[in-house]
């Protein structure tokens, strides 16, 4: 069966809608970066309630207003992308639609799911496309390969971690139960492994506390502990990425067929599909 080409006014809405390499798709995406922050910021407005009481009838319509614009704008993207299958199923067409789906759900009666449209916030990741910061997408992929290459030796370090708040909390409920068995906040070994952990990452909520001088000198070594452990998974990290870490130039043309981005700036064929760009 012969491949059908495709009419001319799809190309052109795919180039606006999909590429910021021209002014009307920059001003396209712009347009649409701006529009996400305000329905952002009108969800987010609209439960606070002296607000909600006042300006209740604006948010409402706002919502709705965008909630249009947004579902238009999907049902374009799968109009002029080669396999809207493929769109619908990838990470952005999945957020794009979920960036309109709760406030229907919710419109209809199903439930108050509107202020799950705070997801469309996830879609201002298309800033680094507008502003030609596309090179950062290749740097969060390259972080996240460090990472998993490093998942053995975080893997051991969160180990000694676990190992070293169940000896600190054990060692504190004892101490505090035979100094001070009346007034001991440290009722149990769990609760006291949770104390162990809230110290040892320095957030220190303040809910449990030692009353023995001997308690508190054990809750100093750990918060010291906990400072020296914390760089020990950065520097994991760190290594791979500087071993791994490549010097490249890509761009912001995105595959017609696949979706993808990032490709070499003198690509001519796809990095993940193998077709024309």
């Amino acid at each position: 069966m012969e491949h059908q080409p495709r009419a001319a006014w799809r190309d052109k809405l795919y180039e606006i809608i999909f590429e910021a390499d021209t002014r009307a798709g920059q001003s396209f995406d712009i347009g649409l970066l701006i529009a996400i922050l305000i329905s952002v910021s009108v969800v987010c407005l609209e439960t606070v309630e002296d607000l909600n009481k006042v300006y209740g009838d604006w948010f409402f319509y706002a919502e709705w207003t965008l909630t249009v614009l947004f579902t238009v704008e999907y049902v374009l993207r799968l109009i002029c992308v080669r396999r809207p299958v493929g769109y619908a199923t990838s990470f952005y067409g999945v957020v794009d639609l979920l960036s309109f789906l709760p406030t229907y759900i919710s419109g209809f009666g199903f439930g108050r799911f509107a202020s799950f449209a705070v997801i469309r916030s996830f879609r201002l990741m298309r800033v680094f496309r507008v502003l030609k910061l596309i090179h950062l997408t290749s740097e969060s992929e390259d972080l996240a390969g460090a990472v998993w290459r490093a998942r053995g030796k975080i893997v051991v370090f969160l180990c000694v971690v676990f190992i070293t708040v169940t000896i600190a909390g054990t060692a504190m409920y004892e101490v505090e139960r035979i100094y001070n068995p009346r007034e001991t906040q440290f009722t149990s070994i769990p609760k006291s492994i949770y104390w162990a952990i809230v110290t040892m990452t320095t957030v220190g909520y303040g809910d449990i506390v030692p009353q023995t001088t001997l308690g508190k000198i054990l809750s100093a070594l750990l918060i010291l502990v906990g400072y020296s452990l914390i760089i020990v998974p950065t520097g994991f990290v760190s290594a791979e990425a500087i071993d791994s870490r490549r010097k490249r130039r890509v761009l912001t043309q995105t595959c017609p067929y696949c979706l993808v981005e990032a490709h070499q700036s003198d690509a001519v064929y796809c990095r993940v599909c193998g077709r024309p760009l």
